[in-house]
């Protein structure tokens, strides 16, 4: 397994440094410019636009952060960049507009969303941008159909699953990925401790990260069990280097 030291090695703003969406809205260039200034790493989420680019924003459906009806999976690139994002000057950022604005400055979490039956072609784009990129990066997602998709399309970058509970069930089905070369997981703060990062954690020595930490619960659970957290809503220290 390469070094992953850098995902690790500081905090992980969650959609960007934002606001709770007051003035600086999640997932735009402004969050982004903000977890840069402030060092630290970002998540961020992509969608696949009708014209098959990988646009930067986490609902598949307008209304909560555009204002309009319809799906990411429906717009075309323009269309989507002529969207305002809660009502402020930001668009919605291609992935290329986002990885040129951060530029390798800090490290980058980027979850695939799948929308099923509209997403061929996801897990390609986003890795034929990924191998242009001189910068630290990763990919992971929620969806098991694009995580097979990660060595074959993304080859050579880190793949990861993103998860939550503690039920058998979703336990057994995290389990049945780890047949597809993940390197890491982002598993949900609450659902902390489970055998699945007990196991990745203490027996294959992955390094786990959490979603999404807003309070000192969250904090405490997420640094005794796992690596590194996602969080919104405050600022937590960044380690020195």
């Amino acid at each position: 397994m390469s070094d992953l030291s850098w995902l690790t090695a500081r905090p992980i703003a969650h959609r960007g440094l934002h606001d709770l969406n007051k003035t600086r809205w999640e997932n735009t260039l402004s969050a982004f410019s903000a977890a840069v200034k402030h060092n630290y790493a970002i998540e961020c989420d992509v969608h696949l636009t009708s014209d098959f680019v990988p646009v930067v924003i986490h609902d598949d459906d307008l209304k909560r952060l555009a204002g309009q009806d319809g799906f990411v999976w429906q717009r075309t690139t323009a269309e989507m960049q002529q969207l305002r994002i809660g009502g402020t000057a930001d668009h919605a950022p291609t992935l290329d507009e986002m990885l040129k604005l951060v530029a390798g400055r800090v490290p980058l979490v980027i979850e695939l969303k799948g929308t099923p039956g509209r997403d061929e072609g996801l897990v390609a784009a986003v890795g034929e941008r990924l191998k242009k990129y001189d910068g630290k990066a990763a990919i992971m997602s929620f969806d098991h159909w694009l995580i097979r998709d990660f060595s074959k399309f993304a080859p050579g970058i880190p793949g990861g699953l993103t998860a939550y509970g503690k039920e058998n069930r979703l336990i057994e089905a995290h389990f049945s990925m780890l047949a597809h070369d993940l390197a890491f997981t982002s598993y949900a703060a609450g659902d902390l401790p489970n055998p699945f990062v007990s196991f990745v954690r203490k027996k294959l020595k992955m390094p786990v990260i959490t979603w999404t930490v807003r309070d000192q619960p969250a904090l405490e659970l997420s640094y005794k069990y796992g690596d590194q957290i996602t969080f919104e809503g405050f600022r937590p220290e960044v380690p020195v280097a």
